[in-house]
């Protein structure tokens, strides 16, 4: 029997948090990769995360085919904001001093060690001659190197991640930590199926210790 590779059992430190802020070592790794802006709750972001997923599976059956079949991982996110424009905002007051529409943000999916990137562009093309959809050519290959974080299990709706977000603030402060990177989200829930009060998200922040 063909044995389906799960990452969230060989990467078990990189899909868990604590629920208390900690700091954590995350290896390099590839993706598949969507960029947008604007609102979380628009259409747009809805489509950007439908054009990813028709990829990932594409990509996983082209490789179930080849008996290296895998379980398409937990959606991601990188979010940032214009620094120059929103000049001084820490990262718990982004939520509610950024206005949605001002959000960049790039989803994610985790990809096995083997998929290769040339793999991913003839899988991007046959989703998009299938499918005939423009967006879907917006997918690519990413790769975010090894590097230290801060991160916490945030429980409940995303409206109260400010609330996480203080207590991770906190912790960096005290511990002399300073920002290395974009603000990074692991959906452990998919947020279109599980009620607000349910939901788990890792917030992680790449971190440097101040010199």
């Amino acid at each position: 029997m063909m044995t389906k590779l799960d990452l969230s059992r060989i990467y078990k430190a990189y899909y868990n948090a604590s629920s208390k802020p900690e700091v954590t070592e995350v290896e390099k790794a590839h993706y598949l990769s969507i960029e947008g802006k604007g609102n979380p709750s628009g259409q747009a972001f809805a489509e950007n995360i439908s054009a990813l997923y028709t990829v990932a599976y594409t990509l996983k059956f082209r490789y179930k085919a080849e008996e290296q079949d895998f379980v398409v991982a937990k959606l991601e996110g990188l979010w940032w904001f214009d620094e120059d424009k929103y000049a001084g905002i820490s990262m718990n007051d982004t939520p509610q001093l950024v206005p949605r529409e001002e959000w960049h943000y790039r989803l994610l999916i985790r990809l096995p060690e083997f998929v290769l990137p040339e793999e991913v562009s003839r899988c991007v093309e046959s989703a998009f001659l299938k499918k005939k959809l423009e967006i879907i050519k917006k997918v690519t290959w990413f790769s975010i190197e090894a590097h230290t974080a801060i991160q916490m299990l945030h429980k409940g709706p995303f409206d109260t991640e400010p609330e996480t977000l203080q207590l991770l603030k906190d912790f960096s402060e005290k511990g002399g930590w300073l920002k290395n990177g974009l603000h990074h989200e692991i959906y452990l829930s998919d947020f279109n199926k599980t009620a607000p009060e349910k939901l788990r998200t890792i917030l992680r922040e790449p971190v440097r210790q101040a010199r």
